[in-house]
């Protein structure tokens, strides 16, 4: 199995829509990085769009490969796949002559040798909120509804299980956000919360929670999407995406 790179969605287009509802729609990528101010391009891979963002918000350039999480028993169970992460899990990132795996791990490489625009305040209280934010999303929600975990339930199940799971996140998040907020999850300024942030929404939307109960959630979500960087990352707009269901 090889994996063919290809080019991320240009980033003048604009979203024209939001990512449909497909319960079945399980794509991940593998990203070709290259920075600009090197020669040569680094291999990485991703699946995530957090870890996407953060690139396109601190203008790194990327090329994308994809891979399928459930095509061929799941791509990322490869042989090929397996020497870039031994976990056989997405994302992971070869750069700078290392390999890293984990979104979150992934974006506090990137804001330490690529610092700007900052994604962690400098303010030790609020990058403390940031972060207990970002893993509140990335370790307290997302891995309970991962593909995984809702092989194991049952497809029959699976919808109620990942409502059960995003609803108990959400209800605390709401909360957090009282005291953090303003335009984005911490102040008006874009930071890893907020790239956390929105794919959970996404996958909330995919199973179908009801998001009248958060409003300041659904508020800073709406404020993101409006922003490039969010735009052509969407899972809408990559190159692997199906045509049925490109917007």
């Amino acid at each position: 199995m090889t994996f063919e790179p290809r080019q991320p969605a240009s980033r003048s287009l604009a979203l024209t829509g939001s990512h449909p509802a497909q319960p079945t729609f399980s794509y991940s990528h593998v990203v070709l990085a290259g920075i600009r101010r090197q020669e040569h391009w680094s291999r990485t891979c991703f699946s995530k769009k957090t870890p996407s963002r953060a690139l396109a918000l601190k203008n790194i350039d990327y090329e994308i490969v994809a891979i399928n999480l459930i095509k061929d028993g799941g791509q990322q169970f490869s042989k090929e796949f397996q020497a870039l992460n031994p976990m056989k899990q997405v994302p992971a990132l070869k750069i700078d002559g290392i390999t890293l795996s984990q979104s979150l791990a992934i974006i506090e490489y990137l804001e330490e040798t690529r610092p700007t625009p900052r994604l962690l305040p400098q303010d030790p209280k609020k990058r403390a909120q940031v972060r207990m934010i970002s893993d509140l999303l990335a370790s307290g929600i997302q891995p309970l509804q991962n593909l995984s975990v809702l092989n194991q339930v049952g497809k029959e199940n699976q919808l109620t299980w990942a409502q059960q799971v995003i609803a108990p996140g959400f209800n605390a998040l709401e909360q957090i956000l009282q005291s953090t907020a303003g335009k984005y999850c911490m102040g008006d300024e874009v930071s890893m919360a907020d790239l956390c942030l929105v794919p959970q929404v996404a996958n909330a939307e995919r199973y179908k929670v009801d998001l009248s109960p958060y409003p300041t959630i659904s508020r800073i979500n709406k404020s993101l999407l409006a922003l490039e960087a969010f735009q052509v990352s969407h899972p809408s707009r990559q190159p692997d995406t199906p045509p049925e269901l490109r917007a």
